[in-house]
């Protein structure tokens, strides 16, 4: 599939705001609803649409939850084979605490993103996952202190 202005339109639209309603978009897009429709399925079908979810204000459910710890950890292993790199990977996507998980190079093997409720729990998370492997050689955690910015939009270049 190769998406047409319409489609790239519609795919902007839906990533500010996934709510709302078909007929809002096919105005917004200025095409008919039965289009739009149409569309959006079949952005769904070719794979441009992954999911549609939610996005809580972190901030908001950390005040009535209790604060959290946010925290970004660079995380270089000992062998970096591409099994060594595939089986941290699989344990890491693995655990709930871990938001994101990135492979990069040059410099650490994995950075993470991960988000846990207090101090004891990122001490588990850090014992299951650095210290019990005995391929992970090094780990060094930033614990963040304000979050300035969020997004979660992939900017579209118009074809």
């Amino acid at each position: 599939m190769k998406p047409d202005n319409t489609d790239w339109q519609l795919l902007s639209m839906l990533q500010r705001d996934a709510g709302q309603s078909n007929q809002a978009l096919a105005e917004q897009a200025r095409i008919s609803p039965p289009t739009a429709l149409r569309r959006v399925r079949r952005l769904h079908e070719a794979g441009l649409i992954e999911r549609q979810v939610a996005l809580l204000d972190e901030d908001r459910i950390a005040a009535l939850q209790g604060h959290g710890l946010t925290a970004l950890v660079e995380v270089t292993l000992d062998r970096q084979g591409a099994e060594h790199l595939d089986t941290f990977e699989r344990r890491a996507v693995r655990e709930d605490a871990v938001r994101q998980c990135y492979r990069v190079a040059p410099g650490p093997d994995f950075v993470l993103l991960v988000r846990v409720p207090d101090m004891p729990a990122y001490l588990q998370l850090s014992e299951r996952l650095f210290t019990q492997d005995a391929n992970v050689r090094n780990v060094r955690c930033f614990f963040s202190t304000k979050r300035a910015k969020f997004d979660t939009q992939v900017p579209l270049a118009r074809g």
